[in-house]
């Protein structure tokens, strides 16, 4: 599978042009500067995907370098190793800290080594620029600016930032998603599901009490935004003079249409990734209990089981096939995700709507399978394979007897 060359920020340029119209002229050099960095790195990232090789191994091991007020990486220094000390600096620690969290999330939830399986190291640098107005993943290490302290703040204070950057990295291992039009907003979107799921995990949040905001922690305390999106009421995150009104829809009755430019944001791949990152809150919250499991799993089997130009049918039938191979056909599960696709104008295909709508009603009558009902299904399992391992010894124990 051929990866793509492209540095993905967590700032949308949708806002950071809004910020170009501000009457604050430091508001708009701001969002300027960040503007022409990201289309100069950008450029850096594909001259190096030309002869870039495979990732370096080494067990997902951390490593942060401060870039000290730089925007050239090579000269960054080691702040802080995987065997150190903690830093003084905030900051490194932050960094830190979400990275290893992330990593750990893949580890342990999904039984990946590290973001492309095979124990890729994970390297932040933080401290980029002077009041860098975002964050990145450029397909290599992970990058955070100060934030310009008036509207945004440290991008190391966010976990859903960090991981939804970092979650890129994994897309772009497997699936390998095209950043523009559908394949680019599913792109954003599986940084969304992923990036709240880290989150969620380390705070052990079941998804009916989660908040499902992406970048809660960037804006300072003096704007008026929930969050840069928001899962559970995407186009809901943010409505004010400076930012505007959040665009992302929640229907496919409301897909935006743009062009694939970095101005029309590749297509709306920050705006129409409302559309997935609702089918997912729904799923999730209908399965009940927490949303790393079940909906997670589901998730994740179908990002390995996507392709290049994947579009937003291709991946809702995906998740309807998954629901089944994991959990049965008809099971909860697949009830809620048939419902949750259903809900925001997908139906699946091969289900007739009036067989869909019939069946999410009675998904929803029953309330989801909550985490016992998941837990006894996984005891029942269980149970199945234990009775296959003891009718497979009795066979040898038979077999040694005829000797």
């Amino acid at each position: 599978m051929s990866r793509t060359c492209r540095v993905n920020c967590i700032l949308p340029p949708h806002l950071l042009h809004k910020l170009l119209e501000s009457e604050d002229s430091e508001v708009r050099r701001a969002a300027l500067d960040t503007l022409l960095t990201t289309t100069r790195l950008r450029g850096e990232r594909a001259v190096r995907a030309s002869f870039a090789g495979d990732a370096v191994p080494g067990n997902g091991r951390r490593t942060i370098f401060d870039c000290q007020q730089g925007r050239f990486l090579p000269l960054a220094a080691l702040a802080r190793s995987e065997d150190g000390p903690a830093s003084a600096d905030e900051s490194v620690n932050q960094a830190f800290d979400g990275l290893g969290i992330t990593r750990d999330f893949y580890q342990q939830v999904f039984q990946r080594n590290s973001l492309d399986g095979r124990g890729m190291r994970v390297d932040g640098y933080v401290h980029f620029g002077v009041k860098y107005n975002n964050a990145f993943w450029d397909g290599r290490q992970m990058v955070f600016g100060d934030g310009d302290g008036r509207l945004f703040t440290d991008f190391t204070g966010s976990r859903s930032v960090i991981a939804h950057e970092l979650a890129h990295g994994v897309t772009e291992f497997t699936a390998g998603l095209a950043y523009h039009h559908q394949p680019g907003a599913l792109n954003e979107s599986m940084s969304d599901v992923f990036g709240s799921l880290v989150e969620q995990w380390s705070l052990r949040q079941p998804a009916e009490t989660a908040n499902w905001l992406i970048g809660a922690e960037i804006f300072t305390p003096g704007i008026g935004a929930d969050a840069l999106r928001s899962m559970k009421a995407p186009g809901e995150a943010y409505d004010n003079a400076l930012f505007g009104k959040d665009p992302q829809p929640d229907h496919m009755s409301k897909f935006v249409n743009l062009p694939d430019t970095e101005e029309g944001d590749y297509g709306g791949v920050h705006i129409n990734s409302g559309i997935p990152n609702k089918a997912f809150y729904l799923t999730a919250v209908r399965i009940g209990g927490f949303a790393w499991e079940a909906p997670g799993l589901i998730w994740y089997e179908s990002l390995k089981a996507s392709s290049i130009e994947t579009q937003f049918q291709d991946f809702a039938d995906t998740t309807y096939q998954k629901a089944e191979e994991l959990y049965g056909s008809d099971s909860a599960q697949q009830l809620a995700v048939l419902a949750a696709w259903q809900e925001v104008g997908i139906q699946i295909s091969g289900v007739p709507a009036g067989v869909a709508r019939a069946r999410s009603l009675a998904a929803h009558r029953d309330g989801g399978v909550g985490r016992e009902d998941g837990m006894a299904a996984v005891t029942k399992q269980l149970g199945t394979l234990t009775a296959q391992v003891t009718g497979l010894t009795k066979e040898v124990t038979a077999l040694k007897g005829h000797r």
